[in-house]
């Protein structure tokens, strides 16, 4: 299993590239899941549901299960969140984990940056980044694409993904 983040400000584009290139892989033949990282409280039950009622009379983790899908919630109550390598060994593997956000961590990213947001590049202080995807066109050390090269970007995030344990090994060394 292979890791590749996508990493930018909030409203640069991450989710729309994203939902662009994913089906543009699974056509290659490629599996792919993500982790989405987000920066506030979220919910993914619905009160009133009997899952929203086992979490809220204490349950560690709920699983709720269709002939279509299944989801397990898992409250971390007075934990600390989860590190993306934790979450990294709850995934069922894949051939790709595209991460979308946790953008201070050491894998391997790819920023989105829209020159509407007027924030700055990360790249100049994120060494993990290898690429860059961008309505702009910066004088970077690493490739540039276009925000809409779709096909430039599937390939980019193939050669740059690293191996899932080659990553837990690096950051558990703390290199």
């Amino acid at each position: 299993m292979k890791l590749i983040g996508l990493a930018g400000w909030s409203g640069a584009g991450k989710t729309t590239l994203l939902t662009r290139v994913i089906p543009l892989l699974i056509a290659r033949g490629v599996r792919v899941s993500t982790i989405k990282h987000a920066h506030h409280k979220f919910d993914v039950d619905t009160p009133g549901k009997d899952s929203y009622a086992h979490r809220e009379a204490g349950a560690t983790e709920v699983l709720v299960s269709s002939g279509r899908r299944f989801a397990l919630m898992h409250e971390l109550r007075d934990e600390a969140e989860w590190p993306l390598r934790e979450l990294l060994t709850k995934i069922t593997p894949v051939d790709l984990v595209i991460v979308e956000g946790f953008k201070t961590d050491r894998h391997p990213k790819i920023e989105v940056h829209r020159i509407a947001n007027a924030k700055p590049f990360l790249y100049e202080q994120d060494p993990a980044i290898v690429a860059i995807a961008t309505d702009a066109n910066p004088a970077a050390p690493v490739p540039v694409f276009a925000l809409d090269d779709i096909a430039q970007i599937a390939d980019m995030m193939l050669a740059k993904a690293v191996h899932v344990d080659d990553h837990l090994a690096m950051d558990g060394a703390g290199a």
